[in-house]
């Protein structure tokens, strides 16, 4: 075997080695972000986040309506950012690498 197929081959392991950590590994990390997220506190923060958001806008001076409607989009993007990590999530949780054992001759 050449020096160039043994390097070759090294590679192939090593990368069979890095799938083999992101299959174990990822999808455990998502769903521990997943139990975080839509956890009871997660929501209580969101909660207190935007109601936050509200009234520091009201004790600012800017009027009721227009926080009322400035917390509604800022709960908006929250959610909208929520779904897009629920996504990966969910990708992740699928997430499935198989490299075969055979190397095919060529």
């Amino acid at each position: 075997m050449s020096d160039e197929e043994k390097e070759g081959q090294t590679d192939v392991e090593q990368f069979r080695e890095v799938l083999d950590v992101v299959t174990q590994q990822v999808p455990g990390l998502l769903r521990g972000l997943r139990d975080v997220l839509y956890s009871k506190e997660a929501a209580e923060s969101m909660a207190d986040a935007v109601g936050t958001f509200y009234k520091k806008l009201v004790e600012s001076g800017i009027p009721k309506e227009e926080a009322l409607e400035m917390a509604r989009g800022y709960m908006i993007n929250l959610r909208e950012a929520f779904r897009g990590i629920k996504k990966w999530i969910k990708a992740g949780e699928g997430m499935h690498a198989h490299v075969d054992d055979e190397e095919e001759d060529d």
